[in-house]
């Protein structure tokens, strides 16, 4: 079963938002703040029409309709999956109750919190991306970037639709500040860290969809699990928009490490720079710190905030019903390794209940392990002796046990005189963005693409590469 998204309203939907006229002004009193936004915050390239995927439906083949649109014209909605009227409460201590259509009293600031940090990561994205387009390898990297940051924008409609329509006055005034925080901003900047950063280049821009909103999408697993079922359907669409975002960067960080690959065959030196090509171990320092950043949004490997909320049954574990335990955790523990005063490594056991942090960002390090293998696959296909991987959980952090010490990639424990000796050999010196960024021209030619990224395999929706994905001004 499907249900189609109703296109003729000012504000697509398929959620029925004519029937409550008093929601749907206030929804339409917030769109022209967010036009306003994203006209100044949004995409600075300007476009007469990219080839854009839009939804029709909440089904599996809603993501149907491709069609060249004029991005600022854009119909951003609010779309939620089909609702199980027998769906029920999967954890917590009302584990087998009905799943919530309203918001319990005593769990509405929790709630709103959780909604309004989810809904502060989707702008903070596009305001980090604004400039990419200036810089874009091909029409279609071009299309894809544009993809991407119209999606971020519906999420943050599909959050503030949540707070408007469940939150009343504090939820209205939250939406508000969505659009009042900016990205590195010194006085409002977004909440979390990783959100602050710089997405200066196209190599930052797939690390960034690759662990980034690969955080996303473990986020967004927990929540889609919650007992209050409008926020589970949310955020189950939203996880059918993040895959595209994840695809992106894989195939992104595939493309550039395929080039540097035949660049470094093609001139016997894995010293491409002068070549035109990005280093891999400039590539590896990328991955070192995008990855750790991205750890960081798990927040601490223990927490009594992520526990009540498991207790109270407002967000789960990621696939939370394919565990087999009782789903309460109460007599379950689990073991965390913590650096030591005298430079060492103990392992410590913790309630699995207050380590429900550890427990979703042990899930996260498995789905990056991936990628870490599909492009050691490619170099080894190409016969270069160099291969990446990802560094121990505990360096470059600022969040957790290893907030406070210095970890090497492989673990070791040094001091701070050791660290200023190597950080540049782990993470991206100045001098190494500065290189990466002389890389960044764009190439708006159809057919044509940077030195420094191999093409894609496929084009987009049956398209080939050399197709006008993109209509530039």
């Amino acid at each position: 079963m499907t249900t189609s998204i109703n296109y003729e309203d000012k504000i697509p939907n398929n959620v029925d938002l004519s029937s409550d006229r008093r929601l749907q002004r206030a929804l339409e009193g917030w769109q022209p703040k967010f036009m306003n936004w994203w006209g100044e915050m949004g995409p600075t390239l300007e476009t007469h029409g990219v080839y854009l995927r839009t939804a029709v439906s909440v089904g599996r083949a809603g993501w149907a309709h491709f069609d060249h649109v004029n991005v600022p014209d854009y119909r951003w909605g609010i779309f939620l999956a089909e609702r199980d009227p027998n769906r029920t409460i999967a954890f917590g201590e009302h584990m087998g109750e009905p799943a919530w259509q309203q918001v319990p009293g005593e769990y509405r600031a929790d709630l709103q919190r959780l909604i309004v940090i989810q809904g502060d990561t989707e702008p903070a994205s596009v305001e980090q991306q604004k400039l990419l387009g200036l810089t874009a390898p091909s029409l279609y990297d071009l299309r894809n970037l544009f993809q991407v940051n119209v999606e971020e924008g519906r999420h943050l409609w599909a959050m503030v639709y949540l707070l408007h329509a469940y939150f009343g006055k504090e939820g209205r005034e939250e939406a508000e500040g969505l659009l009042l925080r900016n990205s590195g901003s010194p006085d409002s900047p977004r909440i979390l860290g990783a959100f602050n950063e710089e997405t200066a280049d196209w190599l930052a821009f797939f690390m960034f969809t690759y662990f980034t909103d690969r955080d996303g999408k473990y986020q967004l697993g927990t929540l889609k699990e919650s007992a209050f079922d409008p926020l589970s359907r949310t955020c189950e669409f939203m996880l059918k928009e993040e895959a595209h975002h994840m695809f992106v960067g894989t195939t992104g960080v595939d493309r550039v490490v395929e080039r540097s690959a035949q660049l470094i065959r093609e001139h016997d030196t894995l010293d491409i720079g002068p070549c035109g090509g990005i280093p891999l171990d400039i590539i590896q320092k990328y991955i070192n710190f995008h990855y750790t950043v991205s750890l960081d949004l798990f927040g601490s490997e223990t927490s009594t905030n992520a526990a009540n909320y498991f207790t109270a049954g407002l967000k789960g574990r990621w696939q939370e019903t394919r565990r087999r335990d009782d789903h309460l955790l109460t007599e379950d523990g689990v073991f965390l390794d913590r650096p030591t005063g005298q430079g060492t490594w103990e392992r410590e056991e913790l309630s699995a209940l207050l380590a429900l942090n550890l427990d979703l960002r042990g899930e996260y390090i498995a789905d990056c392990e991936t990628g870490i293998k599909r492009w050691n696959k490619i170099l080894e296909t190409a016969e270069v002796n160099f291969r990446f991987a990802l560094p121990h959980p505990g360096f470059n952090r600022s969040v957790g046990v290893s907030a406070d010490v210095n970890v090497t990639p492989d673990g070791t424990i040094i001091d701070d005189a050791a660290w200023r000796a190597a950080r540049h050999k782990w993470l991206p010196t100045s001098e190494d963005l500065a290189f990466v960024r002389s890389l960044m021209q764009p190439v708006y030619e159809r057919g044509k693409i940077a030195s420094w990224v191999a093409p894609p395999r496929n084009g987009i929706n049956g398209k080939p590469f050399d197709y006008e994905y993109v209509y530039i001004a």
